[in-house]
């Protein structure tokens, strides 16, 4: 689960720099709060990537997602790219507990049909 959810946050982390250059020509917004607010997000992104398999991992990868989403009142392209990585962020979760899951099974059946040395 940690290879899969690690590569989507990690593209997220583009796709955040990316739409803080978007979000840069906004003449509402100091290039300073643009910058402060989207490196805390690709931080926050990075500091994931090591802790998606503690407790409350998931559940904070879920809140970024969702602050993704929200990024798109600034950049409305966001909407649909929060959506899509929303999605990845959720195939990475599920198919990757299910090969963490596989992989614990091979691992149990190669210990038990390994003959003993002794």
């Amino acid at each position: 689960m940690r290879t899969l959810c690690a590569s989507t946050l990690i593209g997220e982390v583009f796709i955040i720099g990316f739409a803080a250059l978007v979000a840069m020509k906004d003449p509402d917004l100091s290039t300073t709060t643009v910058w402060t607010v989207s490196g805390i997000a690709m931080f926050a992104c990075l500091l994931l990537c090591g802790m998606v398999t503690r407790p409350g991992g998931v559940a904070l990868g879920w809140a970024l997602q969702i602050a993704l989403i929200a990024s798109g009142v600034i950049v409305p392209t966001m909407f649909f790219l929060g959506a899509i990585f929303a999605a990845l962020w959720w195939a990475s979760v599920h198919y990757g507990r299910k090969i963490d899951e596989a992989k614990a099974r091979f691992a149990a059946q190669a210990d038990t049909s390994t003959p003993d040395p002794a």
